[in-house]
This record gives C-alpha cells, structure tokens and sequence, in this order.
C-alpha cells in the first residue's frame, strides 16, 4: 500500500514537472476527401440558413414571452409562439447533421454562431394584438421560404462549378419546403378564422381564439 502510495505521488510530480508532455495525443485519421462533392456556394448558403432559421426562432421566442405577460395573458398564442420556436430550431439543427453528413462542419459547430443576427428580424418584442403578431409570423415564414428557395436555385446552378447538388436540392424541397407552405397555410387560415371572429364578437373573439389555440382546436 505504502508503494502504491509513492507511486501515485511520483506520478503526480512528473506530471507536474512535464505539464501537457504526458498527454495522450493522437494523429487525426488521414481521410480521403473524395467523398465530399458538395459544392462551396452550397456550403455557405446553408451555412447562412441556419442563421436564418435561429433568428425566426428567437422571433418567435420574443412572440411567446410577450403573449405570457401577466399584462397580456393570452396562453394560446403564447404556446403556439413557444412551439413555433422550437420547431424552427430543430430546423437548424437538422441543416447542421446534413452538413456533417456530407463532410461540412467536422472541425468546430460553433462557427456558425459568430456572425451577428439581424436585429431587424429579432427586436421587435410587443405586437398589439393576436391578428398583429399572427400577420407578423406569416410574413417572417415567408422570409424563410423565400430563404430556402434561393439555396435551391444556388445548388441548382451554382456558378463556381458545373455540379448540379440534386440530393441537397431533392432534400429542401421533400424536408423543408412542403413544411413551409403547409405552416404558411395554416397562418393564413388562423389569420382568417382570428379576423372573422373578432369581426362578429370584437375583442372578446381574440380571447375565444386563445382558448381554440390552447386546446389544440384551430
């Protein structure tokens, strides 16, 4: 035990004395990198699309936290906001395991949030009504469909490079776009079912909305 004891602190000291000469270092693997065809402009655009779809979720969050004010309290449309944000960072996330499965971002994540978000998509922090905040997530949908088309366009035709990104192209349109304009769809219908509501009962159809919305029934 005594031995053990001495060894221990030996070790110890030696380690002291060498510092970070004892550390197991190992030599990346020396990967081929045929197998990564995607294309730069490729890369950047979903680069940049992460970006984009991070600042709807923080507009959304901004949505959310304004309809749970005690001064607001409408919990309908803060759930809806909430879940709103959280399916728009899932959508970020989904862009950064398509990236690394196609040989992009493998050596720091993290670089995609250095760049600054755009503080016109995400200040705005009070909307005046239920309709107002509803119009508001429509046009910001919109904003990221058109986002999404242009990655499509740019791997379609990338003007760099005689590659045609079929699987990136086939991929935004089956995982992305048929959800933006079923979402886009639903915000509509909301809008006009909200408009009609308040039109025969005034402010007190907001509220009847609200309820709709919490329970899941519009």
């Amino acid at each position: 035990m005594k031995l053990y004891c001495v060894f221990l602190i030996a070790l110890a000291c030696v380690s002291g004395t060498f510092g970070d000469g004892l550390k197991c270092t190992l030599k990346p693997a020396d990967i081929p990198t045929s197998w990564i065809d995607i294309v730069d402009p490729c890369t950047k655009a979903m680069e940049s699309q992460v970006k984009t779809e991070i600042e709807a979720s923080m507009k959304y969050l901004s949505m959310g936290a304004h309809f749970a004010r005690d001064t607001i309290n409408r919990p309908g449309f803060s759930k809806y906001f909430f879940e709103s944000a959280s399916e728009e960072r899932d959508h970020a996330i989904k862009i950064i395991e398509y990236l690394l499965m196609r040989g992009q971002l493998t050596n720091d994540v993290s670089k995609l949030l250095k760049f600054p978000l755009n503080s016109d998509n995400t200040s705005r922090q009070e909307w005046i009504s239920g309709e107002d905040a509803l119009s508001d997530a429509l046009k910001l949908e919109a904003q990221v469909t058109r986002s999404i088309r242009d990655i499509i366009i740019t791997c379609e035709t990338p003007q760099t490079s005689s590659f045609n990104d079929y699987h990136l192209v086939d991929y935004l349109i089956t995982d992305f776009l048929e959800e933006q304009y079923k979402g886009q769809r639903d915000l509509a219908g909301k809008l006009s079912t909200l408009g009609k509501m308040m039109q025969s009962h005034g402010q007190l159809g907001e509220f009847l909305f609200d309820k709709k919305l919490l329970n899941g029934e519009v």
